[in-house]
């Protein structure tokens, strides 16, 4: 089923049976560019991974671009449920930033398409691209801020080190999760990175 959010670029389903066959095609799309990439993935292999018919697409999108955009929307959202469904209000700001990590890494380990598909959409649509990226960062900063609000963290942390704290997240989640698994069939597990990241927020890199 889908989510309870609206995906752009998706002409809304007003029925139960419709809003299954979105999710159906918005997961089919996934599996279609996470094999082959945008330019070689076709409307055609895609409703036939749903289990669609091909005219019934155009119920739900007018081209494959759209597909592409609202596909784009949904993994940031699912990114962004992830998150947000591991952390609880008795956590300091220091685990929030930790259990927010873990359970990105948990999703790109099921889902390790989302770096396929969202490293394309800087080509295929970089406003997309952009509006992913930058949504992550405002949550994360606003995280920071908060940290600093209570004390936890320093004063004056905003964007900037948001910015850093992402580019972080993604690229040790390529490396541990993505890369790991096609190397050796298996990844590192999540929550270990995510500690070993944390610690390095913690302490930094300064010898003391």
């Amino acid at each position: 089923m889908l989510t309870n959010h609206a995906v752009p670029d998706a002409k809304t389903p007003r029925t139960e049976r419709g809003r299954r066959t979105l999710r159906k095609l918005l997961d089919a799309a996934a599996e279609e560019f996470g094999e082959k990439g945008f330019h070689d993935a076709s409307v055609s292999s895609i409703t036939r991974r749903a289990g669609v018919a091909l005219g019934s697409f155009y119920t739900y999108f007018d081209s494959k671009d759209a597909l592409f955009r609202a596909l784009v929307a949904d993994m940031s959202e699912k990114v962004r449920t992830s998150a947000r469904s591991a952390l609880s209000d008795s956590m300091s700001a220091l685990e929030v930033e930790r259990a927010a990590l873990a359970a990105f890494l948990r999703f790109a380990a099921e889902h390790k398409e989302v770096y396929r598909i969202i490293d394309e959409a800087e080509f295929v649509d970089p406003a997309s691209y952009r509006e992913h990226y930058e949504t992550i960062a405002a949550r994360i900063a606003e995280r920071l801020r908060s940290g600093g609000a209570s004390g936890e963290f320093r004063d004056g942390l905003g964007e900037l080190e948001a910015w850093a704290v992402m580019g972080m997240n993604v690229f040790v989640g390529l490396r541990y999760i993505v890369w790991r698994e096609n190397e050796s069939g298996r990844g590192t597990a999540p929550d270990a990175v995510a500690a070993e990241v944390n610690r390095l927020l913690a302490d930094g890199i300064m010898r003391r």
